[in-house]
């Protein structure tokens, strides 16, 4: 049977065209269901206030930095999205004076203007507000060299490397509307993509890129970024890939409940649980990934229902 046409946008895959019954289950998810579809591999965890949620998450960076050694450099991989944990790593790591010197970090993601990935000075530069939110606020002399700073800026294949010469213990991050991590949008339904969209192993296969942004995460990006202003959000950007992410010991995502809906944070827990990959919920592919975490702010859950506002 043909696959159905986006609703969202009809030249692209996305989680509209996947079976009616995959969508009718996720939204019949309580929270209780959520916390039950762990499985080996795969853990739901659910904060119930704010302050436990983002510092949790806080603490899995720090926790990472502190398995660092001369011998075995290690680091982490976080996103802009959520970033109300960053200004608590910094403070956590000056509190307990971290030294970070064999401690890396990975950016996951850049935008894209012009064919090139934008300067920090750019306002919505995500290297800006890693360094604004976090690493400028510790205290300089238990700062990371700078060299240890990894952004998806120049040289990717050179980014990509850094991935084989340092251990990503965590791979941090949120989930936007399309089911991505990073940049890790669904494909345009175009060319060898037309009638079905890329099967999980090729998909896999891509490592950092340039790629074009769905129609959705863009204005998504403009709701949660820029007051709504879509003119200003590129619709381009360079991201960590696949590749890199089957690197890193730990995939753990955190769903605050404002980036994604109520239903998509159920419906990849779902899909990953069920082990249902499809490319057109990027997010579902870590199905196959062996050491997955989501978590979730009670709160931020919410229900899958008719409300009228």
């Amino acid at each position: 049977m043909a696959r159905a046409i986006s609703k969202l946008a009809p030249a692209w895959w996305d989680y509209t065209t996947l079976d009616s019954e995959i969508l009718n289950d996720a939204a019949k998810l309580t929270a209780k269901d959520l916390e039950q579809l762990s499985r080996p591999g795969f853990k739901v965890s659910i904060y119930d206030t704010v302050e436990e949620f983002y510092a949790a998450e806080a603490l899995e960076y720090v926790e990472a930095w502190m398995r660092a050694t001369p011998d075995n450099p290690a680091g982490v991989c976080g996103p802009i999205g959520p970033t109300e944990q960053l200004p608590l790593v910094a403070r956590i790591v000056n509190a307990i004076g971290l030294d970070l010197h064999n401690a890396h970090f990975w950016g996951m993601d850049e935008w894209v203007e012009n064919g090139k990935t934008v300067s920090p000075t750019h306002p919505l530069s995500f290297a800006k507000c890693d360094k604004e939110q976090c690493f400028d606020r510790i205290r300089p002399k238990l700062r990371m060299p700078a060299k240890n700073l990894h952004f998806p800026t120049g040289n990717l294949a050179a980014y990509t490397k850094t991935y084989d010469q340092v251990k990503c213990l965590l791979m941090q991050g949120g989930q936007g509307e399309t089911k991505h991590w990073a940049f890790n949008d669904p494909p345009k339904r175009e060319g060898a993509y037309k009638d079905a969209p890329p099967s999980p192993a090729e998909y896999r296969k891509q490592s950092a890129r340039i790629v074009d942004l769905h129609p959705v995460t863009i204005i998504q990006n403009a709701r949660t970024s820029g007051g709504g202003n879509v003119s200003m959000v590129p619709t381009r950007a360079a991201t960590v890939g696949p590749v890199e992410t089957w690197k890193a010991a730990k995939v753990s995502i955190w769903h605050p409940g404002h980036h994604d809906n109520p239903f998509g944070i159920r419906l990849s827990a779902l899909m990953i649980s069920k082990r249902i990959p499809d490319s057109s919920v990027p997010m579902s592919l870590l199905a196959d990934h062996p050491n997955v975490h989501f978590s979730y702010l009670r709160k931020g859950i919410g229900e899958v229902a008719v409300e009228m506002h």
